[in-house]
């Protein structure tokens, strides 16, 4: 019990760890007042550059793989205690207190969750990512596409596993949740995408 407990609050306090905001931070902005005013690594490399992006991605995934490999490894809590701690970690991501209860999106951190409970389902979950982002160029569009197929890739790959397929369900509604400016925004028409810039800026160079 006692052991659950701890697996839990260290799972949350991991995922509570701003690292979009510090980083940005120590280059001097304040990235919630830019773009999109988002913490995580979509905003941070569109305002920061790529590699800081990748770098912000990398960061928010290892709280989520280290609060699962705590909690199986270390305080070997069982396979629902570790998802418990995994869904906390995310929780603790989005609803940081460190910025008054507001984070990022859930996305990067849950990968993270993912690598260290079921891998092969991060695989299936991440290819369809990246066959909709080759297609759409839309980051927002990817992330709601893999997080609505984590479920159901979770009923297929890891039947049996209940604690873990109903982490998913609400791990997916939460990442619906944290994209509902997105949301408002692709019926807009107005949603940013990589390399539409870039598009829409050869166009104009050849229409003059």
């Amino acid at each position: 019990m006692i052991e659950s407990v701890l697996a839990l609050g260290l799972g949350f306090l991991l995922g509570t760890l701003p690292c979009g905001f510090w980083l940005a931070r120590a280059k001097g902005v304040d990235i919630r007042k830019k773009g999109s005013g988002n913490i995580g690594a979509t905003n941070v490399g569109r305002i920061l550059g790529k590699e800081w992006g990748y770098l912000v991605f990398a960061l928010d995934a290892l709280k989520g793989w280290l609060a699962v490999w705590l909690a199986t490894e270390f305080l070997q809590v069982g396979d629902t205690g570790s998802v418990l701690t995994g869904t906390a970690a995310v929780a603790g991501h989005v609803f940081s207190p460190w910025l008054h209860f507001r984070g990022g999106k859930g996305v990067a951190t849950s990968a993270g969750v993912l690598m260290g409970l079921a891998p092969v389902v991060l695989v299936w979950t991440a290819a369809i990512w990246g066959i909709s982002f080759a297609v759409k160029k839309i980051v927002s569009v990817s992330s709601l596409l893999a997080a609505t197929a984590f479920p159901f890739l979770v009923m297929w790959l890891e039947p049996g596993r209940h604690a873990l397929l109903l982490a998913a369900f609400a791990l997916a509604g939460l990442v619906w949740y944290r994209h509902r400016d997105n949301l408002q925004r692709l019926m807009q028409g107005t949603e940013n995408g990589f390399g539409k810039k870039k598009a829409e800026a050869g166009k104009k160079k050849r229409k003059k």
